[in-house]
């Protein structure tokens, strides 16, 4: 997963016409470190996306802005416009993020 490091790079990334999957963290979360340990099969196993993540505490302007309560959350981009979202409380294992991925496709 690639790093968004600006306001500029994340907002290009979502304007595309590909649909992105965008996860949002925190260095300090240790839900985001679970995710962290199975994750890559997943992004592997739905390349039809982009994926990229984005520390919360480095934007919580983009974090309010589209409504990021708690991380990690995973979020899909397209068009500029976000499409869907996987809440923190619904993804603390495999199957409940590939139940998103499945309900988005």
């Amino acid at each position: 997963m690639e790093e968004i490091k600006t306001k500029e790079q994340f907002e290009e990334i979502i304007s595309g016409s590909s649909p992105v999957i965008v996860k949002f963290e925190a260095d300090w979360c240790p839900d985001c470190k679970r995710m962290d340990m199975f994750i890559d099969d997943i992004v592997k196993a739905n390349s039809q996306y982009s994926w990229y993540e984005i520390d919360r505490d480095k934007f919580p302007e983009i974090a309010e802005k589209n409504a990021v309560m708690g991380i990690p959350s995973l979020l899909r981009f397209q068009n500029g416009e976000k499409t869907a979202h996987l809440h923190s409380a619904n993804a603390k294992s495999p199957e409940q993020v590939n139940e998103f991925l499945e309900s988005i496709k």
